[in-house]
């Protein structure tokens, strides 16, 4: 074979090889795309969670009292305790998923889980994205701060740094209220109140419930503002348009109002931390029915 064939039989292959190249590198975006997107998956109904035996529970596993692992690797809290009786309820099994404040919605639209019970506050953009169920609990927000530099006014807090957990009302509120307060954002709980011990912000801001545990247990902490904002419920959130599993939980929640449930579990999981700090009528919804009084 002569020099020039042999040149461009070599030509020809790196043409080829190229052009394979090419053809995969333009083709994998759209794969990636497919990969990431958090376009909705078809949920499980009611019948396929009662024929697979487990239901998937999504909540938070460094948030206590109300989800949080503690020493022995077990999922507990006030949000777990109702989430082994609504698999009790349904006759399945229950696995939990950790989740973070701002991948809730996330989670659910995916198929990742069947239900939500991670002290999800209900608000009108969330509701556009899931299907909430009755409430079980009510709560505001509340600011916990140093006992030398106590904040008890939003108004101490500009030129100040607020730090906020990523995905909750806390950062909606005071994104909206309070635009000129400098926001220090974290993914994950544990991360904000490392923020805040290390004084790296001036207070840390969520539900009121949850600082005032915090604080209960920290000393040289306070919460020196314990509501803030409107008086909002908490409720377990489904994909939207999953409404037998979503009936299923309304009727479950009204149901366990004769056993007086959530108060029980109040006691069980809340009443060591509070003890008698938090009227548990400030806080405990029986039944779905919420009175603010």
């Amino acid at each position: 074979m002569s020099l020039k064939k042999i040149h461009l039989l070599f030509l020809a292959a790196i043409i080829m090889t190229a052009a394979v190249f090419v053809s995969g590198c333009a083709s994998s975006p759209d794969t990636s795309q497919q990969q990431s997107s958090t376009s909705p998956t078809a949920f499980r109904s009611l019948d396929d969670i009662k024929k697979s035996g487990e239901i998937t529970i999504g909540v938070f596993s460094d948030k206590a009292p109300f989800g949080y692992i503690d020493q022995n690797g077990e999922y507990q809290g006030y949000d777990i305790y109702y989430g082994n009786r609504l698999a009790k309820d349904l006759g399945v099994k229950v696995k939990y998923v950790s989740v973070e404040p701002a991948n809730r919605v996330e989670y659910l639209k995916t198929g990742k889980v069947d239900v939500i019970l991670a002290n999800f506050t209900v608000t009108p953009e969330r509701a556009e994205q899931v299907d909430f169920a009755l409430p079980y609990m009510k709560v505001a927000l509340g600011v916990v701060s140093p006992d030398g530099a106590l904040i008890t006014s939003p108004d101490q807090l500009k030129g100040k740094t607020l730090i906020v957990a990523k995905g909750t009302t806390a950062e909606t509120y005071f994104s909206k209220n309070y635009p000129d307060i400098k926001l220090l954002k974290f993914d994950q709980y544990t991360e904000t109140y490392n923020a805040l011990l290390d004084g790296r912000g001036d207070a840390f801001s969520t539900d009121n419930t949850e600082v005032l545990a915090w604080a209960l247990k920290n000393k040289g902490f306070t919460v020196g503002i314990t509501s803030l904002g409107n008086i909002d419920t908490i409720a377990p959130a489904v994909q939207k348009g999953n409404k037998e599993l979503l009936n299923f939980i309304n009727d479950d929640i009204k149901k366990l109002a004769s056993e007086n449930f959530f108060h029980k579990d109040y006691e069980e999981t809340l009443k060591p931390v509070y003890g008698d700090a938090v009227n548990p009528e400030d806080l405990v919804v029986e039944g779905g029915a919420v009175n603010n009084k």
